[in-house]
């Protein structure tokens, strides 16, 4: 990666450390990004949103981790917190299992980005799936209940901001024989 070049894209002309920067960089050895002389990356056709990733696994670790965590830990605690009805332990347990495991697994999203996009990927589909055979039966039906709206928005936060972070170029790319 050029962190030179990033660094120098602050609009008055003076050096930026911002993470917004690393919105823009572009980066060698990945599907349409071609290596330029001097070593510097230019894209074809796929950027990569580095900060909107890195934030995604963040937001992750926080929501999905944390809670996850409580689920296990303190159930009875989220519970009163959140006033869902869980009558089945197991599953509530399984619930907060697969939490976990994406803070987990966004944890090491920190660290190589890329090679986890398929965890936030999951994120993404699991949330449209539950949107459409969950969330709008429940609307057609006039049975949706005030306890997940905060649900909703959660969900709504995950989706547009998966939305903007996966690098879909980059995931449904061809993979080239070297």
């Amino acid at each position: 990666m050029n962190y030179n070049k990033a660094l120098q894209l602050k609009p008055e002309g003076g050096i930026s450390v911002f993470p917004l920067t690393l919105l823009i960089m572009d980066v060698p050895g990945i599907p349409g990004i071609k290596q330029e002389k001097g070593g510097e990356a230019m894209s074809e056709n796929t950027k990569i949103r580095w900060g909107w990733l890195k934030g995604m696994y963040i937001y992750t670790i926080v929501s999905s981790g944390l809670l996850g965590v409580g689920i296990i830990v303190m159930p009875e605690m989220i519970k009163t917190k959140f006033p869902w009805p869980v009558e089945e332990p197991t599953a509530f347990g399984i619930i907060g299992s697969i939490y976990v495991t994406f803070g987990l697994l966004s944890i090491l999203g920190l660290r190589s980005p890329l090679k986890f996009v398929p965890v936030l990927l999951m994120q993404l589909c699991y949330k449209v799936v539950w949107f459409i055979g969950v969330l709008i039966p429940l609307l057609v039906t006039a049975h949706f209940p005030s306890y997940a709206i905060s649900m909703v928005i959660i969900f709504v936060t995950f989706i547009i901001g998966d939305l903007i972070a996966i690098p879909f170029p980059y995931v449904f790319a061809k993979e080239s024989k070297q």
